[in-house]
């Protein structure tokens, strides 16, 4: 997977590769070290090498990153006396060895720029200025410390800080966000060189009212245009002197297994970013008004330009590149189904016990036990336990309060389901759970299964968080309710299908698997059946939208957590389709194992191929031509991926189509449009992989309408 990733961020126009090192998975149990398989990072930064392009070492240690723990791992919670990111010396220990291993090893491996290798910048800490405030006097001193340190470390290449305006001599500062070209106050020394090292490729969704631009359950998608996301880096250029700017993303990808922080999606992706252009001589004319053409005088000639939008002239005189005309292609992805697991005889079930109060356990008290402190972030799950002596004989309602700081809880009553309740990423820390139950005369067990989607990432004194279960009571009529937080808790770490790892093929074949039920939708049940993997290179996905919450496993491998049932704003789940990676694979019979928290129906799902079937592109006739082609005019430039052909023009205007219309509808159509504009795209493009088409009036027949500024927008199907 890495060299074609890396092969086409490099055909994007890409120079540099920016990664971050994640502690908690090279170093996930302290003095054990994982630098095998899809972690080995000198692997990727020598692949990186091989195709001529520098890398961006963000060491960290904290990242953030929407990971889980921000990168740090668990085993440093219990670490005596220790707050983290701060002027804390055990902390500041176990940082400064980590750091120093990963360094030493780029260095073994002569990987850094001076010794003929790719690292051409470190970053040390992560946006740190956002929590310094809250260390009081121990934040300013970790900040010189963690830049000595670095610096000692003789890399031999500058390090960075992010989000640190007053970055020590001679780190650098940089800037994270959306538009950094007005919020970045600039490099704190003449010397130091202007870094942007996060132009977020998503915007927050400001429909949803979320300032995150990342996806998390519950949230629609977001899109920044290439053009927005052009402006910002050709203003940054141009205010700031930028001479770097790092697209966060320009592959997301997937948080395998449960490294995903907090609400946050298993799939990853944002869209793929624009490259830029360079020049010796060059100007900016800025235009920062949203709504307005603005028309100026610069040098000896007049310029237009577009509302929002920046003109980069060549030799201060020729306009080469206008941030309102970017030629972007966009690939219109489709999800081809290649097997429905529709088929009731190959699914086969393990129905997760509900574990009463009387179970043997080490965890015990008269108190609830903190839910992470507990498992140590080794599972989601933490069954609360207690028993209630119920000694009424009328007909009162009774009702089952619960308050939890985790993220999901399920109530059980003598092993019958009684209600959940969940919280979401900007709602209360609290959750409360308010649900009517009956109660048999004496003894009742009662099972709290709590529940964590990701682990925090971010913010001051994470190992002081606390989770789970606060406070049960069961309320009798309107005024008498008893409190059973004083009551012996027993506590129950993660489910028995993860403890006896019944995902994997070793653990499937010792549990006891039986017959699906065709009519089966309950929480709290394993599904297990096997695929063939679909022919040829397309990426295969999972669609999961008809299940609840859960996991899910292929061939012992996690591809995440899902949340289908989790809805957002317009409807739909915030994820559906779930990347699993080819070398996951084997040709024939893959076993898929699902851990179904909440219930769900998994005859309908479905195995998928991932294929750009459609491309669209929109072209001014006022755009700049491309600087890598001869032609005098503007194009429409159309490209299928590798091995397929255009097959059908769905829809083709030259006039003014309505703007990013990708239907194939005559609605699209505006008042002016060329007749001929079919027949010409079809003629230049059915049958062949890519195709381009100049956007003038002469290749139409004439001018349609004159005076009425015009574009070639082209909808074509690949096959």
């Amino acid at each position: 997977m890495w060299p074609r990733l890396i092969e086409s961020a490099r055909e994007g126009g890409l120079d540099v590769i920016q990664t971050y090192v994640f502690w908690n998975v090279h170093e996930p149990i302290q003095g054990q070290y994982n630098f095998e398989g899809r972690y080995d990072l000198v692997k990727f930064i020598r692949e990186i090498h091989a195709q001529g392009l520098y890398v961006s070492l963000r060491v960290g240690p904290f990242i953030e990153a929407e990971w889980k723990y921000g990168g740090l791992p668990f085993w440093l919670r219990g670490v005596p006396n220790i707050t983290f990111r701060c002027d804390n010396e055990p902390y500041k220990v176990h940082m400064q060895k980590f750091v120093a291993k990963i360094v030493n090893m780029m260095k073994d491996e002569k990987l850094y720029y001076p010794q003929g290798g790719p690292i051409i910048i470190s970053q040390i800490e992560n946006e740190y200025k956002l929590v310094e405030g809250a260390f009081h006097s121990r934040g300013p001193p970790y900040v010189r410390w963690a830049a000595a340190m670095a610096v000692n470390l003789q890399t031999g290449v500058p390090w960075m800080m992010c989000k640190q305006d007053d970055a020590p001599d001679p780190i650098i500062n940089t800037c994270n966000g959306l538009i950094c070209g007005e919020t970045f106050i600039g490099p704190n020394k003449p010397n130091k060189p202007a870094l942007w090292t996060e132009n977020w490729t998503s915007r927050p969704n400001i429909a949803s009212f979320s300032a995150y631009s990342y996806p998390l359950y519950g949230h629609d998608p977001r899109y920044r245009s290439p053009a927005d996301i052009a402006f910002a880096v050709a203003l940054f250029i141009a205010r700031k002197k930028g001479s770097f700017v790092s697209y966060y993303m320009y592959h997301g990808g997937t948080n395998f297994g449960r490294f995903a922080s907090s609400y946050v999606t298993t799939s990853y992706y944002d869209g793929a970013p624009l490259d830029e252009y360079e020049s010796n001589c060059v100007a900016f004319l800025v235009n920062l008004d949203k709504h307005k053409t603005s028309n100026i005088q610069f040098g000896e000639a007049s310029f237009q330009l577009a509302p929002k939008s920046i003109s980069i002239l060549s030799s201060c005189r020729r306009v080469v590149f206008e941030t309102a005309k970017v030629n972007a292609q966009h690939g219109l992805r489709t999800a081809q189904v290649v097997q429905s697991l529709n088929n009731v005889d190959s699914w086969k079930i393990f129905k997760e016990p509900i574990p009463l109060a009387i179970n043997n356990t080490t965890h015990i008290g008269h108190r609830f036990f903190e839910h992470l402190s507990t498992t140590k972030d080794e599972t989601d799950y933490l069954w609360y336990l207690t028993r209630y002596d119920y000694r009424s004989n009328g007909d009162t309602q009774l009702v089952l309060n619960v308050e939890s700081q985790a993220h999901v809880l399920h109530a059980y009553i003598n092993n019958d389901y009684v209600g959940s309740v969940h919280g979401s990423h900007d709602g209360p820390r609290n959750i409360i759970l308010k649900t009517p139950i009956t109660l048999r005369k004496g003894q009742n067990s009662i099972s709290l299964l709590s529940v964590m989607v990701g682990s925090p990432d971010s913010g001051a004194y994470m190992e002081r968080r606390i989770f789970g279960v606060r406070k049960v009571s069961i309320q009798q009529g309107d005024h008498k309710s008893h409190s059973l937080n004083n009551e012996l808790w027993k506590h129950q770490i993660g489910l028995s299908g993860e403890m006896n790892n019944i995902y994997t093929p070793e653990g499937s074949s010792r549990a006891q698997w039986t017959a699906i039920n065709k009519s089966m939708h309950l929480p709290l049940i394993w599904y297990k059946t096997t695929f063939d993997t679909p022919w040829g290179n397309d990426p295969v996905t999972l669609n999961l939208s008809s299940m609840g919450k859960g996991e899910v496993w292929i061939n012992g491998e996690s591809i995440g957590r899902y949340w289908a049932s989790f809805k957002t704003p317009s409807g739909q789940p915030s994820q559906s389709l779930y990347h699993v990676p080819q070398y996951f694979l084997k040709p024939r019979e893959n076993t898929l194992v699902l851990m179904e928290e909440m219930g769900g129906d998994p005859l309908q799902i479905s195995v998928n191929t991932m294929s750009v079937t459609r491309v669209y592109s929109s072209v001014n006739e006022l755009s700049t031509p491309s600087l890598l082609s001869r032609r005098k005019h503007p194009a429409v430039r159309l490209r299928c991926q590798q091995g397929k052909r255009i097959t059908d023009i769905e829809f083709a205007s030259y006039g003014n189509p309505a703007e990013d219309c990708r239907s194939s509808s005559r609605s699209c159509l505006g008042s002016c449009h060329a007749e001929t504009t079919e027949f010409v795209v079809k003629d230049a493009c059915l049958g062949r992989r890519k195709c381009a088409i100049p956007v003038r009036p002469a290749k139409f027949g004439g001018d349609p309408c004159p005076g009425i500024e015009k574009s070639l927008s082209v909808v074509a199907s690949c096959g």
